[in-house]
């Protein structure tokens, strides 16, 4: 298996590595490319795509945004992603259908190693993260390697989200708890 193979797996992997290190420039080129044009400029659109193959033509990400890698980002039917998101994408990040994120949220699935010594190497495990269909991630929020919130969610403003949330919940803090059943 490749390092890539082993990223996009959720496996232990070598970030230093040539092919690894080579998508990761070339989103950082797309990123910076996008800083510099209006997301009602056409050449705005064919970027994202670029970036996240596959993304519905309903589903709209404001500018500012910055990811990680190509791909392992997928979008379902009309998602709306805010200004100034960022997705470390090294795992896969998932947003289900007519999913709302405010502005500012950052969605996070690199995990370091907890020792000292090993996280000197370059190397990390990624964490997928899942966010269900018609949720809505309010603006500032984190959500955290490894984490599934369900469908119909509402997550406050400025929360922290260390685990997962089920389906029909309205959560905030930090960390993040239901505060509240929406059903």
């Amino acid at each position: 298996m490749t390092q890539m193979e082993r990223m996009r797996a959720g496996e232990l992997y070598f970030y230093s590595d040539t092919e690894v290190a080579a998508n990761a420039q070339r989103a950082r080129r797309l990123c910076a490319r996008l800083r510099c044009i209006s997301e009602y400029d056409e050449q705005y659109r064919a970027l994202i795509e670029e970036l996240i193959p596959g993304i519905p033509a309903s589903s709209t990400i404001c500018p500012p945004f910055l990811c990680d890698y190509v791909g392992g980002i997928v979008l379902e039917e009309n998602v709306f992603v805010n200004g100034g998101c960022t997705f470390l994408n090294a795992g896969e990040i998932r947003l289900g259908k007519n999913t709302l994120v405010g502005p500012g949220c950052q969605i996070l699935t690199p995990e370091h190693p907890l020792d000292y010594a090993e996280r000197r190497e370059p190397k990390e495990t990624p964490k997928r993260v899942v966010i269900g269909e018609d949720c809505w991630i309010c603006a500032g929020v984190v959500i955290c390697p490894g984490v599934t919130i369900g469908d119909r969610c509402i997550i406050a403003a400025g929360s922290v989200v260390t685990r997962d949330i089920p389906s029909d919940s309205l959560a905030a803090g930090v960390p993040a708890i239901v505060k509240k059943s929406l059903r």
